[in-house]
């Protein structure tokens, strides 16, 4: 019997890849695309974001060349529920959260893997760049690196569980992006093949997060102190909501020197700068633990997308949090970003930065 599966197909080229790549190994393949933006008018145009009504279109367009069935489904309620009102929230508390990482948590490896269960598929099929395996003398599940260490992403798939993953397929994770173009040409599937990547939080086609921000965010533009970690008082910023730690553009301030975030203080309504070196902490405090393998006690920790992380000593804390010790200090983390647990290319597990130390 024909094992069926189902693509989470997003009208981009790595998905539509993925599922002709099932497609030729024979499989049944189901695509479905999940509309995920508020409404028409908030998502994002051609070439921007993801998930739009656009995409869905693309989607559609290659479903029909590969001869494969496709559905479109509404999930908005959901996705606003679990990524755009998190994100919100995350903002309101002083913190900088990773909507990709709510996003794969509860959309794409929740709702969807509930939708392939309803349609009889025996997994899920993603775009994602990252590698399953399985340990058959463990009789459990890793998850791995994608072999393009510059397209990589299993840093957002750190939530995953052994179940989650046991039904999972990442077909592209073997190849590097310039083959997954190549071979979407050599399939015929010329409406993706050089569709430009996503650039921004589908949610926020026009990259102004400020302005997303002021709209949703109550009391986003309540004004308050920048101080110095001593308390030196230094001007105005115009809502907490604006700013991250580690930002030096868009203070406002002139003191003659280099000025960088180092932290949101929620309580007070102040936003404390300083010298770049005082933006480097060892330690910190993670919460919100996913373990896909046993807690190690030493790791190489990523905390956020764009850095290459570090090697740190990792400790059980207070409330059920990590605290991770780093061997050297580290340039701005960040509360609300992601932290992954790695053993060279093997995820171990992840959580959110609670507290710096």
């Amino acid at each position: 019997m024909t094992k069926r599966v189902v693509v989470a197909m997003s009208g981009g080229v790595d998905s539509s890849v993925a599922a002709a790549l099932m497609h030729q190994q024979g499989y049944e393949v189901i695509g479905i695309t999940m509309t995920l933006s508020p409404n028409d008018s908030q998502a994002a145009p051609a070439g921007r974001g993801c998930c739009s009504v656009w995409d869905v279109n693309d989607a559609e367009k290659v479903a029909w060349k590969l001869g494969i069935r496709h559905y479109a489904f509404n999930l908005r309620d959901e996705f606003q529920k679990h990524v755009i009102d998190d994100f919100v929230s995350e903002y309101a508390r002083g913190r900088t959260p990773n909507p990709c990482r709510r996003c794969n948590q509860h959309i794409k490896f929740d709702h969807l893997l509930r939708r392939a269960q309803e349609l009889g598929a025996d997994k899920v099929v993603t775009g994602h760049y990252a590698r399953v395996r399985h340990d058959e003398a463990a009789n459990t599940h890793r998850l791995l690196r994608g072999l393009d260490q510059s397209k990589d992403q299993s840093y957002v798939l750190a939530s995953l569980t052994q179940e989650q993953l046991s039904q999972t397929l990442f077909p592209i994770g073997e190849l590097a992006k310039s083959d997954v173009r190549r071979l979407a040409h050599e399939l015929g599937l010329s409406s993706v093949a050089d569709k430009p990547e996503s650039q921004d939080l589908c949610f926020i086609p026009d990259g102004d997060t400020a302005g997303f921000l002021r709209k949703n965010l109550p009391n986003a533009e309540q004004p308050g102190e920048i101080v110095e970690s001593d308390g030196t008082r230094l001007g105005e910023h115009q809502g907490l909501g604006y700013y991250t730690v580690g930002q030096r553009k868009g203070l406002g301030i002139a003191t003659g020197k280099p000025r960088y975030v180092l932290e949101l203080r929620v309580a007070d309504n102040q936003l404390v700068v300083g010298d770049p070196d005082e933006l480097l902490r060892s330690q910190m405090e993670v919460e919100e633990l996913n373990w896909i393998q046993q807690v190690p006690e030493r790791a190489w920790v990523k905390y956020r997308h764009q850095t290459p992380g570090a090697d740190a000593t990792l400790s059980l804390g207070a409330q059920d949090r990590m605290v991770v010790s780093f061997d050297s200090p580290q340039r701005a983390l960040t509360p609300g970003q992601v932290s992954v647990f790695y053993d060279g290319d093997e995820v171990l597990g992840g959580g959110t930065i609670a507290s710096i130390l």
